[in-house]
């Protein structure tokens, strides 16, 4: 096992490596946000792989293939017989029979998705369980946080975060109980937090954990546009916008830049897209996922690459244009 260096979560106990394995691929399909068909045991051999190189944390989801990430984090931990890393899931967003998802942030429906995200995983406490998605609703979406509170002094999750929130959004949270940490989406081509979500967290010393930060594979280097005609109908890549035109264009010239950077310091495009978000000092971790453990190796690297200012500014510069669609 490699040793990364770790960096502590917000207010919680626990000290977290800058690169976690990120749960959402290995959901499978069969239901509104798939990426398609994923074979369990390269899913179970990546994890495997991330553990190996020193990562410290699982991200996962209720959600994600309706409860089957789940499942497939507690086989691949059954049979990993280094140190236990810490588990993170999500509650919040509900599946139907369909597939289809709906944000629900009733208390009593958290407790159930809790209960049950404990069955899954096989294990008596989750590290950090976080509401996946805000509701419109102030109501219930306070109602979902006391629960969240309610949770943490049972026993059941050690610490409480929440993901997807905006400053608003965070500050209802924070008067009825503390928050550990915000999962937002951040790329070089998604950098709307850095306006207030940022700062906010880093004023009240919420850890910010991104998820995204290669875009959902645009960013590896990997994708081109032949891979992303192939992609299945039930991936959902295949009908967003970030994956087609007027965009694409702009998006695969970032990549260029990226692998430029990359080139020179002897790394890959998708790795050098993930450190370009840990350089910002209010992030504290960044999710990386993997359907293989081949695209794990790729991209753990990142947590040990630092950017030189001018490679910011290199890199930055073909970002704002990719943003722009130009």
């Amino acid at each position: 096992m490699h040793k990364l260096q770790t960096k502590r979560l917000g207010n919680s106990d626990i000290s977290i490596t800058p690169v976690g394995f990120g749960a959402w691929a290995i959901g499978g399909s069969g239901w509104q946000f798939g990426w398609g068909a994923q074979d369990d045991k390269q899913s179970i051999s990546a994890i495997h792989r991330a553990l190996e190189l020193g990562v410290n944390w699982i991200d996962t989801a209720a959600v994600y293939g309706l409860g089957h990430s789940e499942e497939v984090v507690a086989r691949a931990l059954a049979s990993w017989s280094g140190p236990r890393p810490y588990v993170f899931t999500k509650c919040g967003l509900r599946g139907d029979e369909h597939g289809n998802v709906k944000e629900v942030l009733k208390g009593d429906s958290i407790r159930r998705e809790c209960e049950a995200s404990l069955r899954r995983l096989r294990v008596e406490t989750i590290d950090l369980y976080q509401i996946h998605w805000p509701v419109d609703d102030t109501a219930e979406l306070e109602e979902g946080w006391a629960m969240m509170a309610q949770l943490q002094r049972e026993g059941k999750v050690r610490w409480i975060g929440v993901s997807n929130f905006n400053v608003e959004e965070m500050k209802r949270a924070q008067a009825i109980a503390p928050i550990t940490s915000l999962q937002p989406p951040y790329s070089l081509i998604r950098r709307d937090i850095e306006e207030e979500i940022l700062p906010f967290c880093q004023r009240e010393g919420i850890g910010v954990i991104v998820y995204s930060p290669m875009a959902s594979g645009l960013l590896t280097g990997a994708m081109t546009r032949e891979r992303i005609a192939g992609l299945p109908d039930d991936d959902w890549r295949k009908r967003h916008a970030d994956f087609n035109e007027p965009r694409l264009s702009a998006h695969l010239e970032l990549v260029n830049r990226l692998r430029a950077v990359g080139d020179r310091r002897g790394y890959l495009p998708g790795a050098v897209a993930v450190a370009w978000t840990l350089r910002h000092p209010a992030v504290t971790a960044a999710i990386v996922g993997a359907r293989g453990p081949d695209q794990v190796f790729d991209t753990v690297p990142a947590a040990a690459l630092h950017l030189t200012p001018a490679e910011i500014s290199e890199i930055e510069f073909a970002g704002e244009l990719a943003g722009r669609g130009q």
